[in-house]
């Protein structure tokens, strides 16, 4: 019980067609590369459960999920999520979900927690996109809020897109934080206002990314004062990410994990981290970006002997 806690789910990876461009290996590969490099050891993952259909409908209208679920979803709306339906996608996205919960929950407890999955920000209550279906960080807020464990929560999301899904979602609710830090020029077209949004130029570098980010956590966290934050670590604002469109380097992306840790952590608030978005021509490239956060966390973890 004396390291950093984990989430994987062998189900996690769902078959997808051949040359399809979402990296669905990814999630498993991260945590075999987790283990490989030592970063992590077998005893500190988590394996969480599928969320209840009632949890899930806490967010989302009950048509969309009982239509997601048993594969009737009209074509449109199927399309605009991006990913063909199957019996194991289904089971793929429940189980991410439920991966957020115990990372929020495990959070709580031990101080941080990290999911090796999550992160579907451009899901909205009746609809997904953006190979978003269900949002896993609106859930996981209003399951805890339903049990009692949080009131407030902030959601930094620093995913290269705009969290749009989740900004719609608590766009009336003062005891959620929406905060998305993101590319300007990028997906999705039509944002949504976030609580506090702040859009970045294309192209821009490790100091100005991290100077920008700098000028913000302070003072949310002194202002919101979270009982939880939830943090979307999207390894997309890389320069190699095919979607990306900013310019952070490996030293870039942990540097700024390791600084948003370690401020909230530092100020006594508990983080549950996801993986967000992350898209590469090498697969082996693209793990090693998201296991970034996993060894900031580590070190954040072990530095306060949470």
């Amino acid at each position: 019980m004396s390291d950093l806690p984990v989430i994987f789910h062998p189900d996690y990876v769902a078959p997808l067609p051949v040359g399809h461009r979402f990296p669905m290996p990814k999630f498993a590969l991260l945590k075999d590369r987790l283990l490989k490099d030592g970063v992590i050891t077998a005893d500190q993952l988590y394996q969480p459960g599928a969320p209840s259909p009632e949890w899930l409908e806490l967010v989302h209208r009950p048509d969309y999920v009982q239509a997601y679920q048993q594969g009737t979803l009209d074509p449109k709306l199927q399309r605009r999520i991006g990913l063909p339906w199957s019996a194991a996608l289904v089971k793929r996205t429940c189980t991410a979900v439920g991966g957020t919960i115990l990372t929020a929950k495990l959070a709580l407890s031990r101080g941080l927690a990290c999911n090796t999955a999550g992160g579907t920000h451009h899901a909205f209550p009746d609809y997904g996109a953006g190979f978003c279906i269900f949002n896993d960080l609106a859930i996981a807020t209003r399951v805890l809020q339903q049990q009692g464990r949080v009131k407030r929560v902030l959601i930094l999301d620093l995913d290269v897109h705009q969290g749009d899904g989740t900004a719609w979602i608590f766009r009336d609710d003062p005891s959620v934080f929406t905060f998305s830090m993101h590319c300007d020029a990028n997906f999705p077209a039509r944002k949504q206002t976030s609580d506090l949004d702040v859009p970045l130029p294309v192209g821009l570098e490790d100091d100005a990314y991290l100077r920008t980010l700098a000028q913000y956590v302070p003072d949310l966290l002194t202002q919101v004062k979270p009982d939880l934050v939830l943090y979307d670590a999207g390894a997309d604002p890389h320069r190699e990410d095919r979607l990306g469109k900013l310019a952070l380097s490996n030293t870039g992306l942990y540097e700024r994990d390791h600084w948003v840790l370690e401020t909230c952590v530092a100020a006594g608030y508990p983080v549950a981290c996801v993986i967000g978005g992350g898209y590469g021509d090498s697969m082996d490239d693209l793990i090693y970006r998201h296991s970034l956060l996993h060894r900031a966390a580590v070190e954040v973890f072990r530095r306060h002997r949470l």
